[in-house]
């Protein structure tokens, strides 16, 4: 991407060299410009982009990558990462799963157009509600198969359409936005419907964390070293979607319940951070599958970092955990090329022995790092 269509002032200065990532990784890794910040998010994405110039489909790994890209685009206002989203959300016709007979609609998984009610084709209308946001809230037809979809999958008596964790952040803040852009409160009801089911078979009451899905409950289900296994990944999703979520929720009685669950997440993660900064795939036995792990330390990062700007985590308490987690993301999962390595491939759970190393990377993966770094130019604002 050319630097010259940024669209702020202060970020000038990056593309004479100011700063290099070397240079980045040998101070303090909290003590940063929000220059240096804005170099990072530039590095990574204008990498990714570059090197994916045919943008791929509205499918949940795609997707989360726009989700990231739309806080990018947030903080630096760089009208090319606004146009990457524009061109593939027109090319995806701004639907996810395509099938017109709601007849077939399918919620259970699957990569076909008929699994229309199913999240992961579900998280592709965060960002058209973004870009529906940004550009002027006049073209009705980018948000018209989001609210079709979600409309007519509140309009049945299903409850159990959230089952994985993925999900959560997958669908959470579609119901959210959708709320902000229609004012229509059935939204935010079936919201709260839907996530007591996934809690009802996902969430462990005293590790206060997130199985991937009822597969793997302890103890029917237990990691190498015989404990409670929680995949990383599985538990970031949920953790930043809780954040979006929340800051789009108005005062109530469900956002306060929201927050009291993503706080009791924040502790029990905090607790079991890697002294190297990041979370091992399997969250509570890092010798299941031993070493780092970008994406659900990416998203945990953006986690602790919202609810630190926002107030709703205490700074004192996380902010020791964001230094750890954020020197990690930028010293050893970002490379000098852009990149971030150190993704687990698309999967379900950790698995004892798979590599992931400097060569793993991921669109989902690109997509959490530049939230966690869009959340620390904002942490520095």
């Amino acid at each position: 991407m050319n630097l010259k269509t940024l669209l702020i002032p202060t970020v000038i200065l990056i593309t004479l060299g100011f700063v290099s990532c070397g240079s980045i990784a040998k101070g303090s890794a909290i003590n940063q410009s929000k220059k240096e910040v804005i170099s990072i998010i530039h590095k990574v994405n204008n990498h990714w982009q570059e090197t994916h110039p045919n943008f791929g489909n509205a499918f949940w790994h795609v997707s989360a990558y726009h989700t990231g890209n739309m806080e990018a685009y947030k903080v630096t206002q760089n009208k090319d990462y606004l146009d990457y989203s524009l061109v593939w959300a027109n090319k995806n016709e701004w639907m996810g799963a395509k099938s017109q007979n709601k007849s077939e609609w399918k919620y259970n998984y699957g990569e076909t157009d008929k699994h229309v009610l199913f999240g992961d084709w579900q998280i592709c209308f965060q960002t058209y509600i973004d870009l529906y946001n940004f550009t002027g809230a006049n073209d009705k037809r980018k948000i018209a198969r989001a609210r079709e979809v979600m409309e007519y999958e509140m309009s049945t008596d299903k409850t159990d359409y959230w089952w994985w964790a993925d999900g959560l952040y997958m669908v959470m803040p579609v119901m959210t936005k959708l709320y902000n852009v229609t004012g229509n409160a059935q939204y935010l009801e079936k919201l709260d419907v839907y996530l007591s089911y996934a809690d009802s078979i996902m969430y462990d009451e005293d590790a206060k964390l997130y199985y991937r899905d009822a597969k793997y409950v302890y103890p029917k289900h237990k990691s190498a070293n015989g404990k409670k296994d929680f995949w990383a990944r599985g538990d970031g999703w949920v953790f930043a979607g809780y954040a979006k979520i929340i800051q789009d929720l108005p005062d109530s009685n469900q956002k306060q319940k929201y927050i009291g669950r993503f706080k009791d997440m924040a502790k029990a993660l905090a607790r079991a951070q890697q002294q190297e900064g990041y979370w091992t795939r399997s969250i509570l036995d890092a010798e299941h599958a031993p070493g780092p792990e970008t994406s659900g330390t990416a998203f945990f990062t953006y986690g602790f970092l919202w609810g630190i700007n926002n107030g709703v985590l205490d700074k004192e308490t996380y902010l020791p955990v964001v230094k750890k987690s954020w020197k990690y993301l930028i010293e050893v999962a970002l490379q000098e090329n852009g990149a971030v390595g150190y993704v687990q491939p698309i999967g379900e759970k950790a698995i004892p022995g798979q590599v992931v190393d400097i060569n793993s990377t991921a669109d989902f993966g690109v997509g959490a790092f530049l939230l966690a770094a869009s959340e620390m130019y904002r942490f520095l604002d």
